[in-house]
């Protein structure tokens, strides 16, 4: 068996979604220090999967060519063309440059990027498949998109709930008993080092590309922690404090002298509100809580026999 954190972030992943004026990152990870802490954790394979990017894969690749045991992976924001303002995140693993440019062109239509990377042999995955659903769709409805979609399901996401990820291999195992090839992957969803390799996929291979061909293949078992309100308060509170570096002049960063001044201005008048990224976490931990639950009894009540029976389905 190997081992590899299928999701995890580098310094790449962007900018945080509301905090861009400020220049605050999503991730501070060097992609050379997601590789140590991820092999000083027991991963046989490092897997880097930014936002809609591949440069920390090629960054590091640029300093080590060829190295047998990394994979160039990418987590891809996708929406329906059927229901505006629901978003979804493909983890490609196994990308190319030519498929990363060509992704980023086709991710307002998540079926059109799925068709591609199928016919690129490329494997992958819908992540934390229950967090940007709210009412935009039905359940039945989106889980057999999102199945119909895709050849894999994240099924144990270090930065959700058990709840959550209970949820979804227990959709899995139903598909799979039906009969259909679902592969599950795991990945820490690490934005600061300290949770890189805490979740991960396990698959029998040998080499990098025997693990390719055992996730596409379904054989693959996942497993470690889960992410609590804890979890994310110090996940959050860790990409503050590499922030507050960054304007420091410790951390990576982007700025230059007077963008690192007006930042740290604007950063020193908001501490008193230092608090808020705190009750944030509180309230997406309660509405994950609320959000699994509503869709655990749609699952059960409705979806699983109504889908299950008429697998596959016409889209």
């Amino acid at each position: 068996m190997m081992k590899a954190d299928l999701h995890v972030h580098s310094y790449h992943s962007g900018y945080a979604r509301n905090w861009a004026w400020l220049h605050a990152r999503d991730c501070y990870s060097s992609p050379e220090a997601v590789y140590r802490v991820a092999k000083s954790r027991g991963m046989d394979l490092v897997c880097i999967t930014d936002h809609d990017s591949i440069d920390g894969c090629l960054e590091f690749l640029d300093r080590h060519p060829d190295t047998p045991d990394f994979i160039m992976g990418e987590e891809i924001e996708c929406t329906f063309p059927d229901a505006p303002g629901l978003r979804l995140h493909l983890g490609a693993i196994g990308m190319t440059e030519t498929a990363h440019r060509e992704v980023q062109r086709l991710r307002s239509n998540a079926f059109d990027v799925a068709s591609y990377l199928r016919q690129q042999n490329i494997f992958f995955g819908v992540n934390h498949l229950f967090m940007f659903l709210r009412d935009q769709m039905p359940i039945e409805t989106y889980v057999r998109q999102a199945l119909a979609l895709a050849p894999g399901l994240e099924t144990h996401n270090g930065a959700m709930l058990a709840e959550h990820n209970t949820l979804v291999t227990e959709i899995a195992a139903a598909f799979r008993a039906s009969g259909q090839v679902v592969a599950a992957t795991g990945g820490s969803d690490a934005h600061t080092l300290r949770w890189v390799g805490t979740a991960f996929t396990e698959a029998p291979a040998g080499s990098r590309e025997e693990f390719l061909d055992s996730l596409r293949n379904g054989r693959t078992r996942t497993g470690g922690s889960h992410g609590g309100r804890g979890h994310l308060f110090l996940e959050v509170y860790g990409a503050v404090a590499n922030h507050w570096r960054a304007i420091l002049g410790l951390e990576r960063h982007d700025m230059d002298a007077r963008a690192r001044l007006f930042v740290g201005v604007c950063s020193a008048l908001l501490f008193p509100f230092q608090f808020v990224p705190g009750l944030l976490v509180l309230t997406m931990k309660r509405d994950e809580r609320r959000r699994v639950e509503q869709c655990r009894r749609a699952w059960t009540d409705r979806a699983a026999p109504e889908l299950v029976a008429a697998w596959p389905p016409a889209l």
